[in-house]
């Protein structure tokens, strides 16, 4: 007997929970802590943190999603092509030359995607779906090499320094700016996603079956790298080395039956906004008056979730 097909979502009730969920969790952001509804403590401290929280999970989403469209893999996240190990990495050397931690770690995060790009340009050229993997191990060695290279500068960082690089490292979102810039380049690469959602559907098939229906594989290829490495540079700049959500987020859209460009382009941004400032949330507020890495936070709450719900898909 042959099984049903998956039947798609419609967009609006899509929407509707998407958009409630990050509501939801700007309100927790906003009123966790100490102090509660006090204005000044809100327009201060939380306003900014919230907004770079949401423009960060965004981007990490948009990431996610992106190079699982590329590499055709479920489990790739936007660490997987070393722009977060040469981020992290850059941001070290520049805090121990003394200057502006942003700007390293946006320098790290494009020298890897230099080298990704010199290393893999014949993989990003071939229509065979083969080449993907050929990407996933370029990126795998990327990883590995900025990470040692950290790991020895990390030797380096004299020792008032240190907590704060470790905990950099596992993502913190304390002092964060720029959310406002963040949450428009989410915006702008969401959009870029939703532009070429036909393209991208076709390369979600296969690079040959998008190379027969005439698409240019190449380019489309190459835009997505680029899409993830910019969101994974600015993300990592602001708030470190934050894991699962790029990993989680579109997966919980595609066991919700989404899997088309058309509502992954602007669910994703949505959904991963929302799960990092509730995380954020959290950590602020779970062991008061301490504040734990954020990104230690979306592991531990989300990968239990993500567990049962494929266990439930399975069942």
């Amino acid at each position: 007997m042959n099984r049903p097909a998956l039947r798609e979502p419609r967009s609006l009730p899509l929407a509707l929970a998407c958009t409630g969920a990050l509501l939801g969790a700007v309100l927790f952001g906003l009123g966790s802590g100490a102090g509660g509804w006090q204005p000044a403590l809100i327009e201060q401290l939380r306003v900014p943190r919230v907004l770079a929280g949401a423009g960060v999970g965004a981007l990490l989403a948009e990431a996610g999603l992106a190079l699982q469209l590329l590499l055709r893999n479920p489990l790739a996240d936007p660490f997987v092509l070393g722009a977060s190990a040469g981020a992290g990495f850059g941001a070290i050397a520049m805090l121990l030359a003394g200057g502006a931690l942003w700007l390293g770690s946006v320098g790290g995060a494009l020298a890897a995607l230099g080298l990704l790009l010199l290393l893999g340009r014949r993989a990003l050229a071939s229509p065979h779906d083969e080449a993907a993997a050929q990407l996933i191990l370029i990126g795998a060695m990327l990883a590995a090499l900025f990470g040692a290279g950290s790991t020895l500068l990390l030797a380096l960082v004299p020792t008032q320094s240190l907590r704060g690089a470790m905990f950099w490292l596992v993502g913190d979102l304390a002092g964060a700016r720029w959310g406002g810039a963040l949450c428009g380049l989410a915006l702008l690469l969401g959009a870029a996603l939703l532009l070429g959602r036909r393209a991208f559907d076709r390369l979600a098939l296969g690079g040959e079956h998008a190379w027969l229906l005439g698409e240019p594989v190449a380019r489309l290829r190459l835009a997505l790298v680029l899409i993830a490495a910019l969101a994974t540079g600015a993300a990592v700049a602001t708030a470190g080395a934050i894991g699962f959500v790029g990993l989680v987020v579109p997966h919980l859209l595609r066991l919700r039956g989404a899997v088309r460009m058309r509502q992954l382009g602007w669910a994703v941004p949505l959904l991963g906004a929302a799960l990092l400032v509730a995380a954020d949330a959290l950590a602020r507020v779970v062991a008061m008056p301490y504040e734990l890495p954020v990104g230690a936070v979306t592991a531990l709450c989300g990968a239990p979730v993500f567990i049962a719900l494929l266990a439930r898909e399975a069942r």
